[in-house]
């Protein structure tokens, strides 16, 4: 019984942990990919226009707009061809980048 405790235990461990490492992505990853954002929101995530800045914005935010595009739940036809392009993972590094900056 200890025996399927501890396993137990394990495994709820590595989910958590594994669940942990998904959630932050890789800024530096998220800066070569923010190369391509750079034309509507500026090369800082500045914004620019009537794009908004993207810098200083919370991961989970981005991640759930970045997300919403890709499903259509959000309409803007340049950001829904944009996010469908990249991952869940991309969206994580993108969020980490802009959330780095002020």
């Amino acid at each position: 019984m200890k025996t399927g405790l501890i396993m137990a235990a394990m495994a709820a461990f590595m989910l958590v942990a594994s669940g942990a490492a998904q959630a932050g992505g890789d800024a530096a990853a998220g800066m070569a990919l923010a190369k391509k954002c750079a034309g509507c929101h500026g090369k800082n995530g500045e914004g620019k226009k009537d794009n908004p800045p993207l810098a200083g914005m919370e991961e989970s935010a981005f991640i759930q707009d970045m997300a919403d595009y890709k499903s259509g739940k959000k309409e803007h036809k340049a950001m829904m061809g944009a996010a469908k392009k990249l991952s869940d993972e991309d969206f994580a590094n993108l969020a980490a980048y802009y959330a780095s900056l002020k």
